[in-house]
């Protein structure tokens, strides 16, 4: 029983289960829109999700964000965090496999590196770096089989994916920037950003949707799951492993989850698998954890004003 009490404590655990979630993500994105619109399940995942974490913020006897200035921000992070992000994905996936979405998610740390080369001056990119990013891209062409003319791949569901995972590095660049010295808890930030970002949602959705006429058990629940575990949860567990061994070790979980996508994708929904794919999303990693390095090591702490977390989820 000791056993198992410290095995649900450790961090390993809880980076385990992360990884596995985020990597179900796109398995069960492309089981909701069987069923759903893409700006429907985004609606249902960011909802879910802000239940999730405005239930922990109750508990925990805190507050939402104050001051107009702090919820524009919120909208703006919203906007490039999840309501882009999540949408893009679910179009992505009418014409893409969820494996090759998972395998797209994995760039994100390219972008970022190219944001971060505009956006924070503070961030010098170095050789290395410079060549993980060429490295990346490489893996992209080598998992769209450039070579042979991108044959069968629908580029344009490759692009919303990328597009996608560019939208997290510009939000994660954006927050940096304007609510790293906000006074209001981790928790608190989040809620209010997952908040607004369903408060935007409610607005477009209808819009550019029709009201579904059925709600099929199986698309229905693999949405409410994306909420409440793979955003909700995800965060929560998110949150504290970062607390505990810091945002670097933290953010590997990243590098796991095309790995899971891909295992889930094959396995459970029989998608096509070539050589291509796994060669190039082993180029695309190890370019992603050169874009990583740094001059120099520094000591793991929890996060601070200067890495907010926020509700950053795949």
């Amino acid at each position: 029983m000791a056993f198992l009490s410290g095995l649900l404590t450790d961090w390993r655990t809880r980076f385990s289960v992360l990884a596995v979630i985020w990597g179900f993500s796109f398995l069960l994105i492309k089981l909701g829109t069987e069923a759903f619109a893409p700006l429907q399940i985004s609606l249902l995942r960011i909802l879910s999700g802000a239940a999730v974490l405005l239930a922990a913020l109750l508990m925990r006897r805190d507050r939402l964000p104050r001051g107009a200035r702090t919820w524009l921000h919120l909208a703006v992070a919203a906007v490039f965090l999840n309501v882009l992000p999540f949408t893009l994905f679910g179009y992505a996936e009418l014409r893409i496999s969820s494996t090759l979405a998972g395998i797209c998610n994995a760039t994100t740390p390219l972008w970022g590196m190219l944001v971060a080369m505009v956006a924070l001056r503070e961030d010098r990119p170095t050789r290395a770096r410079f060549g993980g990013l060429l490295l990346g891209f490489i893996g992209v062409l080598t998992v769209l089989n450039a070579w042979q003319g991108f044959v069968g791949h629908d580029l344009l569901g490759t692009a919303l994916a990328l597009i996608a995972s560019a939208s997290y590095a510009v939000g994660w660049a954006y927050v940096r920037r304007t609510l790293a010295n906000n006074p209001g808890s981790h928790l608190s930030l989040s809620t209010g950003q997952l908040l607004i970002g369903a408060a935007q949602l409610v607005v477009i959705t209808p819009m550019f949707t029709t009201m579904p006429t059925t709600f099929p058990a199986g698309p229905l629940i693999a949405v409410l799951a994306l909420g409440v575990v793979g955003t909700g949860v995800a965060f929560l567990l998110q949150y504290r492993l970062v607390a505990e061994v810091g945002p670097t070790t933290g953010q590997m979980v990243t590098y796991f989850i095309p790995i899971i996508a891909t295992i889930a994708g094959v396995t459970l929904l029989g998608e096509e698998l070539i050589w291509t794919t796994p060669v190039g999303a082993v180029i695309v990693l190890a370019g992603a954890l050169l874009t990583q390095t740094r001059h120099r090591v520094s000591v793991e702490a929890p996060p601070s004003r200067a890495e907010p977390a926020t509700a950053e989820t795949r």
